[in-house]
């Protein structure tokens, strides 16, 4: 391999950091605009990975960087329990408005999707009295040892880590190309209350409306509305992890929107800060509230630097009609993988609503996941100029989501590079 900046700082990096935080491309960012970025050889990217869906609003948004500038020139930390600060409050009340919910809501700010959704189950629990919480099979909910517990993937997030949190289930997420709908997983409620715990001693039902890192699952309308129903049959709260679906990637400002069905508490982080460090929990006022001042929140929780480059996402989300956008972009991709999938028999499936879009490559024989064309894709991508993520739980995805302001151009182009990939992966093309 030729010695470049990039191979450099891979071997000091391999050197210095730890082993254990993962690594998809062996490129170093320099510098990035919009949908583009460029490593420290000076190398041009598309990106279609977006800091897998944060940068929504594209990197270095004008009105992003103009109003981080603009508190950053005033303070950029007080913490939110010592010296709280107007913007915070501005952006909670804006997200009790936008967030789907019944009734008056209320939110608390954290820092990571994994403390958001930690936070969710400790108010969950706290007002049901209860401790059990049942999640999917598939989904991702984060690294700490509650979101490792509700994660339903062993390797790489729970393999060596030893016991996981106590009382948390799993059910499974319907699949259609593993035979399994929304019927499966009802069932696997009904004989989880049935062999392993009653209702009465459940907090939580914990779901990602579309599930990531598991592979982009969108769980079906029927599948929500009877988990609302059984929730509120129950006594028991339900939680969506809004965290990479949330602020205009699905082609709703939360993927809740498309069922019609709210939950009790929102999860989210990700696109909500479009790169700043801030999470949320927003839920109805009476769960909010049932725990005492201190149970909650965090030193860099709701950071005012990250508070102020929300305030701007949110802006511009409505401003440039980025739901909209999400959902034409997500069309003309599906549009292209589908048209692809005569040429390419291992396209077993393309999903996904908005730009939250997938496509799976399976054996047109045998259904034997392909995980290593998924990766070729990947790194036949990067080789042409794109950067890509795979996903999944036997890693046979590829996933897209490019931000939501990408240029049409820049999405032309990446087209071309996505066919030339997926033609040579599959043996049919040599570029």
């Amino acid at each position: 391999m030729t010695d470049t900046k990039n191979t450099d700082l891979l071997a000091r990096r391999e050197a210095a950091v730890s082993n254990g935080v993962g690594l998809m491309h062996p490129v170093f960012a320099q510098r990035a605009e919009n949908s583009e970025i460029w490593d420290v050889d000076g190398k041009r990217f598309i990106d279609f990975a977006a800091g897998i869906a944060v940068t929504n609003c594209g990197h270095r948004h004008p009105a992003m960087v103009a109003a981080v500038a603009e508190q950053l020139a005033a303070f950029t930390h007080t913490c939110q329990h010592v010296a709280p600060y107007e913007n915070m409050i501005e952006l909670a009340e804006r997200l009790n408005e936008i967030v789907p919910g019944d009734g008056p809501m209320k939110s608390a700010f954290f820092t990571s999707g994994a403390e958001a959704v930690e936070n969710a189950v400790k108010l969950a629990r706290a007002f049901t009295g209860r401790d059990g919480v049942i999640a999917f099979g598939g989904g991702f909910h984060g690294r700490t040892f509650m979101g490792m517990s509700l994660t339903g993937k062993v390797a790489p997030y729970k393999a060596g880590f030893g016991a996981m949190m106590s009382d948390v289930y799993h059910v499974p997420m319907p699949k259609a190309l593993s035979g399994t709908n929304e019927d499966t997983a009802m069932a696997g409620l009904k004989a989880l209350f049935k062999e392993s715990i009653e209702p009465s001693r459940i907090a939580a039902i914990i779901i990602e409306p579309v599930q990531g890192e598991g592979g982009f699952y969108q769980a079906p309308d029927t599948l929500l509305v009877g988990l609302r129903e059984l929730c509120d049959a129950h006594g028991i709260l339900l939680i969506a992890d809004e965290v990479q679906t949330g602020f205009a990637r699905t082609g709703k400002m939360f993927a809740m929107e498309h069922s019609g069905i709210n939950a009790d508490l929102t999860a989210m982080a990700k696109g909500l800060a479009g790169g700043m460090p801030l999470s949320a929990v927003t839920g109805r006022a009476a769960i909010m509230d049932y725990v005492g001042p201190g149970s909650i929140g965090g030193t860099y929780g709701g950071n005012p630097l990250a508070v102020a480059a929300s305030l701007a996402v949110l802006d511009i989300i409505e401003k440039e009609g980025l739901c909209e956008r999400a959902t034409m972009l997500g069309e003309a991709l599906s549009a292209r993988l589908n048209a692809m999938r005569a040429q390419v028999p291992e396209i077993a499936e393309v999903r996904g609503p908005g730009f939250m879009v997938a496509v799976e490559f399976r054996d047109p024989v045998t259904g034997a996941p392909l995980g290593a064309m998924a990766n070729a894709v990947k790194d036949g991508a990067r080789e042409r100029g794109m950067l890509l993520l795979t996903c999944g739980t036997d890693g046979n995805v590829v996933r897209f989501l490019a931000p939501l302001t990408i240029p049409q151009d820049h999405f032309d182009e990446a087209m071309a590079i996505l066919e030339a990939s997926i033609l040579a992966a599959s043996g049919k093309y040599d570029a």
